[in-house]
């Protein structure tokens, strides 16, 4: 289990090993010359998904990814390392003020392109393989932790950048980590998907 946990956590040592959920980008705003968020197309895919209902955001997301991690390493019906997707995501829901995060937290990880049409199975029987429909995603980046304070806020200032954020789905969102969730300045973005 070191290896993809080395992975998140090294800058540069191993990136050609991590393989990037693949998106198009179909537009990027900006003002004064900062990136404000980016509009992307994400295509259909297999992940793997656990949904947790711990105390709080962080346990759930801790828990999550190391059972995510087995799956990865070995605990699936393959026998082998699955290899290491960016980013690990969270999907966290809301309620209609957007000021509380629910207790039920899903950590989702992207099958490599090798392992999309045929996902091997996990040991683990409460990590499910979903088919995610191809979706348009609104994101913004931001550093740190992640917890849910910084969640409410960074779905409080996405919201307040999008110039319709009507269009997007308003009860649920996903948190995408690009680096291991212990990291202090953790990389991240904050998803709102549009609506169907």
């Amino acid at each position: 289990m070191a290896e993809p946990i080395q992975q998140l956590s090294s800058d540069n040592q191993g990136q050609s090993q991590r393989e990037h959920v693949p998106f198009t980008l179909l537009m990027r705003k900006e003002k004064c010359g900062e990136q404000l968020y980016e509009k992307r197309h994400y295509e259909k895919g297999h992940w793997a998904c656990i949904t947790l209902h711990e105390d709080t955001y962080e346990q759930s997301i801790c828990y999550g990814f190391m059972r995510i991690m087995k799956y990865i390493c070995q605990q699936n019906s393959t026998g082998d390392y699955l290899g290491m997707t960016l980013p690990i995501v969270t999907i966290v829901r809301t309620d209609e003020s957007h000021t509380v995060i629910s207790q039920d937290v899903t950590v989702a990880y992207y099958l490599p392109i090798e392992h999309q049409a045929q996902p091997p199975q996990p040991y683990d029987n409460e990590i499910v393989i979903e088919v995610w429909p191809a979706a348009t995603v609104y994101t913004r980046g931001f550093t740190g932790p992640t917890n849910e304070v910084t969640i409410i806020n960074q779905i409080s200032a996405m919201a307040e950048l999008l110039d319709s954020p009507g269009v997007c789905a308003n009860d649920s969102f996903i948190v995408a980590g690009y680096t291991n969730p212990a990291h202090s300045n953790r990389q991240n973005e904050i998803w709102f998907l549009e609506r169907r």
